[in-house]
């Protein structure tokens, strides 16, 4: 009997040894291929940060939302303190909501810290997809970091986050928009002093609409024909800084100014005026930007030349159902690409039109952005 079992022990040892060392081979293999499960990594995750591959996003192998109820968007916008955006936040909710998406909305008014605790909230509530308009193109990077480390995409609405790998762009092509600006005031201008006044200098799109504008405007500087008087940056797009900028201005140039372009209509109001305090208004040429109702009324008045309309229904309703291809893990067909300092971002960018008192009645009023009774209001027949 102890003779057998010694043969039976020297037969297991050997099993033994095999099947350790059998055992320690599949472990090292299920390490190599770069998880425990021994899974290939995705395509989408091979890709990286550098947004390559088809109209993919810039944040790589983040997965879809795996649950049976409905996507949950997050809206983080930056001011509903102008028309303008409150126009955006009701047709980009309807839009959402159309396709069946759970839309949750806040605005932080043009605080950064805000913005940020805002968007973080809404990432730790499990929204499946974040669409931000971003207060500053910089700060926000930080949003879209977070987002990701949570295995959330983002959109960028409108304006475009710097430095960061945004999945997504959607806005207006806005550096065409101050092409268009500049276009009008140098057909009506040829020659003369010019004076810009910007928006908020931590919005990108206020960089992009400057170099539309320069972009037309540099070789009749370099010509000689039109001299650039006074340039400067407008705080958060407020029309009181314009106010105080167009002021300056004209202090600066004894009055004798031939044309302004502003940044925006808000902005272009300030102008507007400083222009009416010295008797100025209607006298020379204005152009604003985003056919704000008080525009289209100053246009119609004589006191504003033109404005860029952006048919802000369009940007919403894309955007909402880019963002819901997104959420869903479909492929938006991004067909541009925008550099925000650190990839090239996948967008898409839609046209704007620019807007003066031959065409006014023939885009903003009969799309009905503004009724004929509320641009004519103020114009006696």
């Amino acid at each position: 009997m102890v003779q057998s079992w010694k043969r039976v022990k020297r037969r297991v040892k050997p099993l033994l040894l095999i099947a350790l060392a059998l055992s320690l081979a599949g472990l090292a293999v299920g390490c190599d291929s770069g998880g425990p499960s021994g899974a290939e990594p995705s395509a989408s995750a091979s890709q990286g940060a550098g947004g390559g591959g088809g109209g993919g996003g810039g944040g790589g192998g983040i997965a879809p939302p795996h649950h049976s109820g409905p996507i949950k968007i997050g809206f983080a916008m930056d001011t509903l303190l102008e028309e303008r955006w409150l126009r955006d936040r009701d047709l980009f909710k309807a839009a959402a909501e159309a396709l069946g998406a759970e839309v949750v909305i806040e605005a932080a008014n043009g605080d950064d810290a805000k913005q940020i605790s805002q968007a973080e909230t809404m990432i730790g509530e499990g929204v499946d997809i974040l669409v931000i308009v971003p207060h500053n193109a910089a700060a926000t990077a930080a949003i879209v970091k977070r987002a990701h480390s949570s295995g959330i995409k983002v959109l960028a609405y409108d304006r475009l986050v710097n430095n960061a790998d945004i999945d997504l762009y959607v806005s207006f092509d806005n550096e065409k928009g101050g092409e268009l600006q500049a276009q009008a005031m140098v057909q009506q201008v040829p020659r003369g002093k010019y004076v810009y006044i910007g928006g908020a200098d931590t919005d990108n799109n206020a960089h992009m609409f400057k170099q539309g504008v320069f972009n037309v405007i540099q070789p009749k500087i370099d010509g000689g024909d039109i001299r650039v008087v006074y340039d400067q940056w407008s705080k958060d797009w407020l029309p009181a800084s314009a106010l105080a900028n167009m002021r300056a201005a004209l202090d600066a140039n004894a009055g004798r100014i031939d044309a302004v372009i502003a940044a925006n209509d808000a902005t272009a109001g300030g102008v507007v005026q400083a222009l009416a305090e010295r008797g100025l208004a209607g006298r020379i040429p204005i152009a604003g930007q985003d056919a704000d109702l008080a525009a289209a009324q100053r246009i119609v008045e004589g006191t504003q030349t033109m404005t860029v309309y952006k048919p802000i229904k369009l940007l919403a309703d894309k955007a909402a159902e880019l963002a819901f291809k997104l959420a869903r893990g479909e492929d938006p067909g991004a067909d541009r690409k925008v550099n925000n300092g650190k990839i090239e971002v996948p967008s898409v960018l839609l046209s704007p039109i620019a807007v003066d008192k031959s065409n006014i009645d023939e885009t903003i009023i009969a799309e009905g952005f503004h009724t004929r009774e509320e641009v004519y209001k103020n114009v006696k027949r």
